[in-house]
């Protein structure tokens, strides 16, 4: 197994849009990237996610966990709601099959909210077999 680097992040607190990266459950990095915010037409935002397993197991199931600084109302996603719909909190359950060294592009993650919407957090944990 390759070695852990800490990803490092720049933060612009005047965007809405930007790039998080965080670690999950220590076999998965992910990177979160807010890539449209609403604009005349279309009231929603959209997150693209994508994960990197590093670990010494397959892996069948994951649950992504994003945090926001205000609530969000989920639209859709690649994956299934698992709880959070209307907090600042959603997590998203999803079913991929991931060897011990993967990448997992899980798509767009939609979300409406009110404007000035920021991601704060995106881990992921999986299910180990």
């Amino acid at each position: 197994m390759s070695k852990y680097e800490r990803p490092v992040v720049m933060v612009n607190e005047g965007m809405a849009e930007g790039v998080y990266a965080a670690s999950g459950d220590g076999c998965y990095t992910v990177t979160a990237n807010m890539h449209q915010a609403p604009q005349n037409g279309r009231g929603d935002y959209r997150i693209q996610v994508d994960a990197h397993h590093d670990a010494d197991h397959t892996t069948e199931a994951q649950v992504l966990e994003l945090t926001f600084n205000q609530p969000v109302t989920y639209s859709s996603s690649n994956g299934t709601l698992e709880s959070g719909d209307g907090t600042a909190v959603i997590r998203i359950a999803y079913h991929y099959h991931n060897n011990p060294i993967d990448n997992i592009g899980l798509g767009a993650v939609v979300v409406t909210s009110d404007a000035g919407l920021q991601l704060l957090n995106a881990s992921m944990e999986c299910k180990h077999n």
